[in-house]
């Protein structure tokens, strides 16, 4: 069943005359559905809306706020007018006019006063036009689509065959091509050292999954040997990528296709290292395939971090750490640079490795579509376009979130229907970040700051939350902004906006106290942050002048063998175990804190002897194993009675004698004395230096971390 059998056509009205308006729409309202524009700022607002429901736009010329010919010029901007045909009906009969309008794209021109009888045979033809052209263009679309799809399923039943014989994971050419893909885009993003298109990218995506297809003739006792080859052994299993090479070489096609070259490289060429010490060819640096270097790449993620019969998988973080230390060979650097920036989104892209796929093939289908400068959008996205719209405003207006859709070129903001009458605002608003009712809502700052925000984004990581005060029927209130930014498909992408939602969050002083806790603590830790930490204590020695107090500053020892051996991310968790247990070991008023780094800060008030209480407090956490890590504290501690009360003093005390106990061994701590005075002014510039504070860095503790 098609949408017009579904649903009456449906006309937009633009004009400024609500008695023009309401002449057409008697006219038609018996068999479309009307919707009405007083101005050509609606007009635009309403095909932005509404533009996969819109089948026809009658627009006159003379409007307030934009005329028709701006409406029509930003209709080609956004190619709106390829899908939805417009009639202009107007007064002005200057044949000046009329070509203006035609070459504009409009599909006819009727002079006012009109013909009621006239106007309605055109409306009718010009429905019906479009209404063959779209289902045309549907067909099209679907056989598009299905030979794609068709073409996808060959090459994937052959290299599914493949690992049936190799005893590999029946993902594992989905994985190599979404994990091609997701290295193509970011590298597009990174450089413009590689010149290819999207359709390269799809083309390089879909050739990935025959990378291993000359194994299909490795003898299968090879393949499935679950210890060491032997060199002999090796040998020949070496030969598949030259096997798989010959065997794309001698496809009965044309030897110049595209897909068959890639394929061609990527099989003989993604065992090469950057570094020349790959197979079968040595070759090296660039000489080697941009397309069999990303190949290569996904080809040993994949198989670290799944099972074989020679190994069981590694974790994502070690598979990752593994390929930036080296231990699987040389790989281009700036592959590795993209490697690190992707590495926490590849578990949840492989995860969702079906429906990325798909969307992969409908992109290649809307390139391919892209040639037909006469055809449009399918039927079959229409109505699935149509069918999601309805469901998102229905769950919008039931959860009463605030939605709209912002766009640069022509700038306009369009609200949902709540959302407006929420915000006392128009549904369509022009030019919307200096119009004083929008700015007034969110505030000038805020306003500012989210613009940035949204234009800070990139297409990669395109989404932000933002919060704000916001006021709207009179009152402020706190409100949380979702939205994510809108990039083009040019070569670099050019951001055109963004869509999103905004809730409000009804417990201010909630929300206040949120706020200020992110301000104040370690997003890593929990713990509080320098600043904060530094602001608490002044004020509890203020209140507290005549009590004793002691200021500790401890790091981990060797810290960096856990970045280095486990990842930066063992290392983060090293840290939070860390934070965790110095917590358990002190009391609800002491005060700790991480400084950064590995470096944390505890003050404490105490009567009587302080050492049992450092004492305790070291030894239970120093000592301890985070899974393989052993925790290994140096720390120096400074008193009131013997620096005074002075914050900075205390700190820079502290800092002397952690810097005494690295310089003796470390793993131990150490209370300042008067001897360490003049420690630090002696230390030569070759030796160390301190930053602005006086903190002694790492190297000049005499760390290796």
């Amino acid at each position: 069943m098609n949408r017009e059998q579904t649903r009456r056509q449906r006309i937009l009205i633009a004009d400024d005359s609500e008695m023009n308006r309401s002449i057409l729409a008697d006219m038609l309202g018996d068999e479309y559905d009307i919707l009405e524009a007083e101005n050509g700022a609606e007009a635009v607002g309403a095909i932005q809306k509404y533009r996969t429901e819109i089948d026809l736009v009658l627009l006159d010329i003379v409007m307030p706020e934009m005329d028709g010919f701006e409406v029509l010029t930003v209709m080609n901007r956004n190619n709106w007018i390829e899908d939805i045909p417009v009639i202009m009906i107007s007064a002005e009969t200057a044949p000046a006019h009329i070509e203006r309008a035609y070459n504009l794209g409009v599909t006819d021109f009727i002079t006012r006063p009109f013909n009621a009888l006239v106007v309605h045979r055109r409306v009718v033809n010009t429905t019906l036009l479009y209404a063959k052209q779209k289902k045309l263009v549907g067909m099209v679309a679907d056989q598009i689509y299905e030979k794609e799809r068709q073409n996808a399923l060959m090459i994937d039943i052959l290299s599914h065959i493949v690992e049936f014989r190799n005893g590999e994971s029946g993902q594992h050419v989905l994985h190599i091509r979404t994990l091609t893909e997701l290295f193509l885009q970011r590298l597009m993003l990174t450089t413009d050292a590689y010149q290819l298109s999207p359709m390269d990218i799809n083309m390089i995506s879909i050739a990935s999954a025959l990378h291993d297809v000359g194994k299909i003739s490795i003898p299968g006792e090879i393949l499935n040997k679950p210890g060491r080859f032997t060199d002999e052994e090796f040998a020949i299993m070496k030969n598949h990528t030259v096997i798989g090479a010959d065997m794309m070489e001698a496809v009965p096609v044309r030897g110049s296709e595209p897909l068959i070259k890639v394929a061609r490289d990527i099989c003989r060429w993604h065992h090469e290292r950057w570094d020349g010490r790959g197979y079968p060819d040595g070759l090296k640096g660039d000489a080697i395939p941009i397309s069999a270097q990303i190949v290569a790449l996904a080809d040993v993620y994949d198989a670290l971090t799944s099972a074989r019969v020679y190994k069981p998988p590694f974790p994502h973080e070690k598979a990752v750490q593994m390929i930036l230390n080296g231990e699987c060979g040389a790989f281009n650097p700036l592959l590795m640079e993209i490697l690190e920036e992707v590495a926490p989104q590849l578990p949840e892209h492989l995860q969702d490795g079906g429906e990325h796929s798909t969307q992969m093939e409908m992109r290649s289908v809307a390139q391919e579509m892209h040639h037909y400068e006469e055809l449009s959008a399918s039927e079959r996205t229409l109505q699935l376009l149509e069918h999601e719209r309805m469901k998102y405003s229905f769950f919008a207006a039931m959860s009463q979130e605030i939605q709209f859709e912002y766009t640069v070129e022509p700038s306009i903001v369009t609200l949902n229907t709540w959302g407006a009458q929420r915000l006392g605002l128009k549904e369509t608003v022009m030019d919307p970040l200096h119009n004083e009712k929008v700015r007034a809502v969110l505030g000038e700052a805020s306003t500012e700051e989210l613009i940035r925000a949204l234009r800070n984004t990139s297409p990669a990581q395109p989404v932000i939350r933002f919060e704000c005060k916001s006021v709207h029927d009179g009152e402020e209130r706190w409100c949380r902004i979702i939205a994510r930014a809108t990039w083009s498909a040019d070569e670099p992408p050019q951001y055109t906006g963004a869509i999103g939602k905004a809730v409000d969050i009804h417990d201010s002083q909630m929300k206040l106290a949120a706020l200020e806790r992110m301000a104040s603590h370690d997003t890593l830790t929990g713990l509080l942050n320098h600043a904060s930490a530094k602001k608490r204590i002044e004020e509890r020695i203020a209140s507290r002048p005549d009590e004793q107090f002691a200021l500790a500053i401890f790091d981990l020892d060797h810290f960096k063998n856990a970045n280095n051996t486990y990842g930066h991310i063992f290392g983060d968790e090293v840290l939070k175990f860390l934070a965790g247990k110095l917590q358990d070991s002190i009391r609800g008023a002491d005060i700790a804190a991480r400084v950064g780094g590995d470096e944390f800060l505890l003050f404490l008030e105490y009567r009587g002897e302080l050492d049992p209480i450092i004492s305790r407090i070291y030894h239970t956490i120093s000592g301890c194993v985070y899974e393989q890590f052993p925790i290994c504290l140096s720390m120096g501690i400074a008193r009131t009675d013997v620096v005074g009360t002075d914050y900075e003093t205390m700190f820079h005390a502290a800092d002397q004698a952690l810097y005494r106990v690295k310089r003796s061994g470390r793993g131990r701590y150490d209370f300042y004395d008067e001897s360490m005075r003049d420690m630090l002014s002696v230390i030569s510039p070759i030796e160390g230096s301190t930053d602005d504070a006086g903190h002694v860095s790492g190297e000049e503790k005499g760390e290796d971390n």
